[in-house]
């Protein structure tokens, strides 16, 4: 087949309009439905005006031995883990990190992991469905449907989930849990809760953390910042904050607004089966254009060599 630019934009401008037209397969996902969530639902208010840090790190501890993650490579008394903030990664759900305070000898430090959306962008950006809010609050991922996509890691406004590079066969997202199927439908704590000496976090019914976290401000106006983190960001989450520095200054975005991510991201996951019927056609196009102009070369080339030779006969 002859490969030039009109022949390009024919390719092209039909799997538009197959896509455009429902020709192809597959579901739109369009229709992306609301997580009304749960009354009752579980979660975790903390107040990071009781984290110890230093010395503790007992969360994290906690977590990987619930999990059977790694015991973290810096132990609790190191203080040269709090040098560069931390993320969580595939072989720690959950770290904590340290902050300017009021003065140097009073640091902030604050626990970090899947806030565990309401309405989870995560879940509205799998094609496969692999991720699920349940009743209880936690948002549940499914390994054994995953196709290994990692949108959710793109559409994650907290940049939470990550991926196992390193495992060839049946890598998986990984991320906090919310101990659900250890704990939480068993109406326990999430293991990092239980493990914390200073009680920084609270389990409990949502809306009744929302009413203690107001207490506490309303009874300490001068020690928290009058913001409940969480309660309303993207649409709310389970794991909610206190501070007594505005939030931005403690590693967290306040740029989010208060819109659940999946009325933002409807429209482009409705456009995300066009983008992947054009450019493998894309792709392919510009493969046989390059093979053709090769070719094409290649005769050419040929047909030079041939009328040389036969200038050397004459």
């Amino acid at each position: 087949m002859e490969m030039n630019r009109r022949n390009f934009l024919k390719i092209a401008g039909l799997a538009t309009a197959g896509v455009a037209t429902g020709a192809l397969p597959g579901k739109s996902l369009a229709s992306v439905n609301h997580f009304e969530g749960n009354p009752d639902r579980k979660g975790v208010l903390v107040d990071t005006t009781q984290c110890i840090g230093l010395n503790c790190r007992r969360c994290e501890l906690a977590c990987a031995k619930q999990h059977g993650l790694p015991t973290p490579s810096n132990p609790p008394e190191d203080p040269t883990v709090f040098d560069q903030p931390r993320r969580t990664h595939a072989d720690q759900f959950t770290v904590v990190n340290r902050y300017p305070g009021d003065s140097p000898d009073s640091p902030i430090y604050c626990k970090t992991q899947c806030m565990h959306c309401d309405e989870p962008a995560c879940a509205s950006a799998c094609l496969v469905g692999a991720f699920s809010k349940s009743e209880t609050g936690a948002v549940h991922y499914d390994a054994s449907v995953c196709i290994g996509c990692r949108y959710c890691m793109v559409a994650c406004p907290f940049s939470i989930p990550t991926y196992e590079y390193d495992r060839a066969l049946h890598p998986r997202v990984r991320k906090c849990t919310f101990c659900l199927e250890e704990r939480l439908e068993e109406g326990k704590p999430p293991a990092c809760v239980e493990a914390c000496p200073r009680e920084v976090m609270t389990f409990g019914r949502r809306e009744d953390l929302i009413k203690l976290a107001r207490q506490r401000i309303a009874r300490n106006p001068d020690k928290y910042v009058d913001h409940i983190y969480g309660e309303h960001e993207v649409g709310g989450t389970s794991w909610m904050y206190l501070s007594s520095k505005p939030f931005d200054q403690i590693g967290f975005r306040t740029d989010l607004g208060t819109i659940p991510y999946p009325e933002l991201t409807r429209n482009y996951l409705s456009a995300a089966p066009l983008v992947m019927a054009i450019w493998p056609t894309f792709f392919l196009s510009v493969y046989l254009f390059t093979k053709r102009k090769e070719q094409l070369a290649e005769q050419n080339g040929n047909k030079a060599n041939g009328n040389h030779r036969m200038k050397e006969e004459k």
